[in-house]
């Protein structure tokens, strides 16, 4: 039995305007009805393993905790990274949290943002890589190649059997003559990012190699604080830690000693990290003329083209071998052969200040969401939804009055210590100042309209006095 630990902590840049700071690709439903991290956690379903352990940045943690909940799965822990340190102390992080709870597990390593069109060769690589990270390897899974690839870094094996090797060399992306060589000899796989080992093999190698980014992070689990269904550690401990994937850290210092701890388990599954929209429209289902169409969308006379509008219509005539995403607050059109470029508009974005490359303009919420309808001069409208038996944190604003006008469901409004119930078609009205919550004691979802007036209308303006989801 081994231990799924599920990296979520990606930012997806390439992937905008669909992936955003604050909802980035692993928590989206890019090629099918689940996420990328509900798939990667269904895909381990009828396999025996225990509680996943899942990490993710701190300011994830509520979707990610929403997503597990949607799967009916209660028993996986959730570790906050207060901030990005790469794989390596991530990894160890999971190991050392693995062995304070008493044990020696085995851990499957995966990332939230992968897709793998076949789980039963998914599920086999990972039965196989069991009896070799039993026995105290390190176990890593090599993506038997389709093409030659520049994108990837690739693992070398060395002497094994099919269905295992010794690895010879991991190795940096290639350029294209060299890829060419590495598909041709047959020695060579992607490299998945995918990994197996007992807690206490990862742990004695990270120690012999980098043993600073071991410190650090035995310093930063050394304080570890329960909120929720969190587990937070000592941030000053945990941003003092190097920046280091495992590859760079232990895997490649390793082989490079011809030491037979390194194993690669080839797995020929389907598998794409998805890491633009040239490889999403690789993967996903497309119609007679090669487009993936997703959503409120008409073509004329277009072939081999990635098309998705999350509301307004698009409709395309006579083009090619483009990307067009509509979200609710964004457009993007790319060739697809250009559609890597994406992150200089999110550098763009950045450096300019501007919220899209943060947010979306529906905002998930631990309560529910809000949808940022409409804006102007010291006015703004939202479409707030309050999951059954939810509230929002009591609260109050300096500069702003609301008014809410409920569209469905029922409201428990207080304002100033006074409680009142409100159904669809009543109206509230909360002053400037007024001490304020809202609550949904329903059984059903609550929608609202809620209309903001005021010299200031900024998130920053909230004043919280009790939060049920430790935000006060």
């Amino acid at each position: 039995m081994f231990m799924p630990v599920i990296m979520a902590g990606g930012s997806g840049t390439r992937l905008w305007p669909l992936s955003r700071g604050n909802y980035p690709k692993q928590f989206l439903a890019l090629t099918g009805a689940h996420t990328m991290l509900q798939q990667t956690l269904l895909r381990l379903k009828g396999i025996a393993h225990s509680a996943p352990l899942l990490i993710c940045n701190e300011d994830h943690r509520f979707i990610a905790a929403e997503q597990l909940r949607q799967l009916n799965i209660n028993d996986a822990a959730i570790l906050l990274e207060p901030v990005g340190r790469n794989t390596a102390p991530a990894i160890a992080l999971a190991a050392l949290k693995a062995v304070q709870q008493g044990d020696d597990p085995l851990l499957l390593v995966l990332a939230a943002d992968h897709v793998i069109n076949d789980t039963a060769a998914f599920q086999s690589a990972v039965l196989q890589a069991e009896v070799f990270a039993n026995s105290g390897k390190l176990v890593t899974f090599g993506i038997v190649p389709t093409h030659a690839e520049t994108g990837y870094g690739y693992i070398r094996r060395g002497a094994g059997a099919a269905d295992a090797y010794y690895v010879q060399s991991f190795v940096e992306k290639p350029n294209a003559a060299t890829a060419e060589q590495y598909l041709q000899t047959g020695e060579y796989y992607w490299n998945s990012g995918m990994f197996m080992f007992k807690a206490s093999a990862y742990l004695q190698q990270l120690q012999a190699f980098r043993p600073d980014i071991y410190q650090a992070c035995v310093a930063a689990l050394s304080e570890q604080t329960p909120d929720l269904d969190f587990i937070r550690i000592n941030k000053a401990a945990f941003m003092a830690c190097p920046d280091d994937s495992i590859d760079y850290a232990i895997m490649e210092p390793l082989t490079a000693q011809a030491t037979d701890s390194v194993v690669v388990v080839p797995l020929d599954a389907g598998w794409n990290d998805v890491g633009g929209f040239a490889a999403l429209w690789q993967v996903a289902e497309k119609d007679s003329n090669g487009n993936v169409l997703q959503g409120d969308v008409l073509t004329e006379n277009s072939q081999n083209c990635f098309v998705r509008s999350e509301q307004q219509l698009i409709a395309t005539v006579g083009v090619s071998d483009l990307v067009v995403i509509s979200t609710k607050d964004a457009v993007l059109v790319a060739h697809k052969d250009q559609a890597q470029n994406v992150k200089a508009i999110v550098n763009q974005l950045k450096a300019a200040g501007r919220p899209e490359v943060t947010f979306h303009r529906e905002v998930y919420r631990p309560w529910g969401k809000y949808d940022s309808v409409d804006h102007g001069e010291r006015f703004q409208v939202k479409r707030i939804t309050v999951k059954p038996g939810a509230k929002l944190s009591v609260q109050m604003h300096h500069h702003r009055a609301e008014h809410w006008i409920v569209v469905s469901g029922t409201a428990k409004v207080s304002i100033d210590g006074v409680d009142q119930y409100l159904t669809e078609n009543q109206s509230v009205y909360i002053p400037i100042t007024a001490v304020h919550a809202l609550e949904n004691p329903g059984k059903v979802p609550l929608e609202l309209i809620e209309v903001q007036s005021g010299s200031y209308l900024g998130e920053d303006d909230i004043v919280r006095f009790e939060d049920r989801y430790g935000r006060a």
